[in-house]
């Protein structure tokens, strides 16, 4: 059996979708690329699919990762070119590299975020991020299955920065003065605390409110290192183990001339 992990994207609309409506969107692609999918035992057998901290509804995402079991082997990179061809434009699949080392959920320890606050002026948001770093604590609520939940925001909080938005050719993202950008990068801890959480402690230290709903994305995600600040890719490990990894027996056997057959 191999496996594959997968990094893919929630762009523009589609960061709309559902978790759930991205698990049937792949599943179709892999039928429609014929890829050879193993699958669990059972009356009610499915692809063998791991998904790993997905985003929220409605937040968009450049590093969302998933790991996908075969039957046969593939090359990762005709298997991406071909998963990708089979998704919608948004739903992209942008990384494809074998699995050579365990634990790639536990590599997840940090997300980056963007928070694009249209209507808010950056001197504002400068002042409310800069309350926010200060205090030792930031407690908010939300509601979860098990009712309302307290829980402190700040200890999760890595780095939050606020600045102007820069302009972007697409036009997705137009230059603008009463527009603040937050960089932010949160430690996946447990509640998880998720950037509408910090948008939440923003309001509660500084009354921080934007006039219309944040546009979210999560630019990377990975292992976070405490000496840098930095989040690491996830995927890096797998790479530098096919690199370092030694040339199979088939491939540096020396070829031989075919025995010659009865005169």
């Amino acid at each position: 059996m191999q496996r594959i992990r997968l990094r893919y994207t929630k762009r523009g609309r589609l960061r709309f979708t559902s978790h759930r409506d991205f698990q049937r969107a792949f599943e179709r692609a892999l039928r429609r690329a014929e890829v050879p999918m193993a699958y669990s035992a059972g009356f009610t057998p499915h692809p063998k699919v791991s998904y790993a901290n997905a985003a929220p509804t409605g937040t968009g995402s450049e590093a969302e990762f998933l790991e996908i079991a075969l039957t046969e082997r593939r090359d990762p990179e005709t298997l991406r070119v071909l998963l990708d061809e089979s998704l919608p434009a948004g739903l992209d699949i942008t990384d494809a590299v074998e699995a050579r080392t365990s634990g790639l959920a536990d590599r997840l320890t940090a997300s980056v975020w963007e928070l694009r606050l249209d209507g808010v002026p950056v001197d504002d948001a400068r002042k409310a991020v800069e309350a926010f770093l200060t205090a030792e604590t930031v407690e908010v609520q939300r509601k979860t299955k098990s009712g309302i939940r307290t829980f402190d925001t700040r200890a999760a909080v890595a780095e939050l920065v606020a600045d102007r938005p820069q302009a972007d050719p697409q036009g997705d993202r137009p230059a603008g003065d009463a527009c603040a950008i937050l960089r932010l990068v949160v430690r996946h801890v447990t509640p998880a605390v998720r950037p509408d959480d910090v948008l939440s402690g923003l309001r509660a230290v500084a009354d921080l409110a934007p006039p219309v709903p944040a546009a979210v994305t999560r630019l990377a995600q990975g292992l976070f290192d405490e000496e840098s600040g930095t989040v690491t890719d996830p995927l890096a490990p797998d790479r530098e183990a096919v690199t370092a990894a030694p040339p199979t027996a088939a491939a540096t056997a020396p070829a031989t001339a075919p025995e010659a057959g009865p005169a």
